[in-house]
């Protein structure tokens, strides 16, 4: 008769279940948000004079933009003063030199480097910390394997999103040309 012991084989499979369940908890750390495509958002009616930007398929060659060129529009669109309107200005209504608010100026800086030939960015409606008591645009914009927020109401420059701290820039709903997508925090969706 042979003994065979189980527990070896108990030991090594609580291990790997605990291993798991570690390296998942660590995943939601790192969560950036989930784009989930949607139909509609709340902000379809107040988009109406500004769809146009978005849709638009100008794409123009005109060689690769630096992050030292964008980092110069965003100057120059944080050096108008700000002001709040309800309605959502053109990029052209942007650039008259009125005041404008955080809307005006992620659309006119989405609708440049649109027309500089510029892919993988995205117009964001969100919260600018997750406290704030109102919502705030910007744009995100990926290139050279990273992931930049460009926000021309608050910052001067582009900030890589990975040195941004976790309860900033907090995404609601993102605009891709026509597409449009929901934010999802990934610890909700690793819950379902």
């Amino acid at each position: 008769m042979s003994c065979i012991s189980i527990y070896p084989f108990a030991l090594k499979r609580v291990l790997v279940t605990l291993l798991t369940l570690l390296g998942l908890s660590c995943i939601s750390c790192f969560a950036q948000p989930f784009l989930l495509t949607v139909k509609s958002t709340p902000y379809d009616g107040q988009m109406i004079r500004i769809r146009p930007i978005l849709v638009s398929e100008r794409h123009s060659d005109r060689g690769k933009v630096s992050l030292q060129i964008v980092n110069h529009w965003i100057e120059e669109l944080r050096s108008i003063p700000y002001g709040f309107t309800k309605a959502w200005k053109t990029p052209a209504e942007t650039g008259s030199g009125a005041p404008a608010d955080c809307k005006a100026k992620a659309v006119a800086l989405y609708d440049r480097m649109k027309e500089h030939g510029l892919t993988d960015m995205r117009l964001i409606i969100g919260k600018r910390t997750s406290t704030s008591r109102s919502t705030h645009a910007w744009v995100e914009w990926e290139t050279d394997g990273s992931k930049y927020v460009l926000d021309p109401t608050i910052n001067w420059m582009a900030c890589r999103s990975g040195d941004l701290r976790s309860s900033s820039y907090v995404p609601y709903y993102a605009f891709v040309g026509a597409r449009k997508y929901r934010a999802v925090q990934s610890t909700l969706v690793a819950q379902n």
